[in-house]
């Protein structure tokens, strides 16, 4: 009920939403300049920063967190305070379009959720604007270097992050003035980091991590279902989970496994700042 007086809220407000899709690393801030000129989008979401034009106007940016877990975290807006100031300033500023940049459409929905706003109607993958060679690159600087982009200025960087500030890159863009297609380029300032999470290395969670939450959460949530096997898979996209599990005869079915699938998702993320991409649940018996 919540969610569609929202939607109503933002439906007469105009707003649109976007979402920048990609893996971690293949160059989305870095094109996000981009993305917003081709669709006239007055607003970024990136790595817990809103972005008006040049000018960081609210959040706090995940690069400035020392351990990688808590940089997922600030990207996805898990501190109350955090989400609560970006959705203010969100609700009190006039704008028509924003993009929200994530590494999956799960993550870019979850955002939105958290600061109120309606999900995307529009996604862009990074493969539609990046070539495979760009992506590529991309890539190697972050594992290599450990080079992130905040999408502007230095001035902005160097005033709100000075200690992981690292180079700035200045890219012209051509911009469409007239309907007969003429160009003028514009000048757009990236900014290059280095946070403290990329020089210690990244943070990873075992299988058996994984496992080990999952058995305690449906434990919490029914302790009468038993567990057959478990089976993780990762990707750039975040985990996913399949449990093979033997519930009691008898149980009432309707409505219980989508809510374990969900209390499944909520703790192991709540906890841990990891995306969960999906878990799938397979009722392999039922036992007396």
């Amino acid at each position: 009920m919540f969610k569609a007086l929202t939607n109503l809220y933002w439906l007469a407000r105009g707003v649109r939403v976007f979402a920048l899709v990609g893996g971690s690393g293949t160059g989305k801030s870095f094109r996000a300049k981009l993305v917003a000129q081709k669709f006239g989008i007055d607003m970024i979401i990136d790595d817990g920063l809103l972005i008006s034009g040049d000018a960081i106007v609210a959040g706090k940016s995940a690069k400035r967190e020392k351990l990688y877990m808590a940089a997922v975290k600030t990207a996805l807006f898990h501190e109350k305070a955090h989400r609560d100031e970006v959705a203010r300033v969100l609700q009190k500023t006039r704008w028509k379009k924003i993009l929200i940049i994530g590494t999956s459409e799960k993550m870019t929905m979850k955002i939105a959720e958290r600061l109120q706003i309606p999900y995307p109607a529009k996604t862009i993958k990074i493969e539609d604007i990046a070539s495979r060679e760009e992506i590529d690159t991309a890539i190697r600087a972050r594992k290599v270097e450990g080079k992130h982009v905040i999408p502007v200025p230095a001035i902005e960087i160097k005033r709100s992050y000075p200690r992981i500030f690292y180079d700035s890159i200045r890219v012209f863009l051509q911009r469409n003035l007239s309907p007969g297609g003429l160009t003028t380029p514009k000048l757009y300032e990236k900014s290059v980091v280095r946070p403290e999470f990329s020089k210690r290395g990244r943070v990873a969670i075992s299988e058996s991590a994984l496992s080990q939450m999952v058995i305690h959460c449906i434990d919490e949530f029914d302790d009468a279902i038993r567990i057959q096997k478990i089976t993780v898979r990762s990707d750039s996209q975040g985990y996913r989970l399949t449990v093979v599990i033997e519930v009691p005869f008898g149980s009432q079915l309707s409505g219980k496994i989508h809510n374990l699938q969900q209390y499944i998702i909520d703790n192991i993320e709540r906890f841990t700042g990891i995306l969960i991409e999906e878990v799938n649940l397979v009722i392999d018996r039922f036992s007396k």
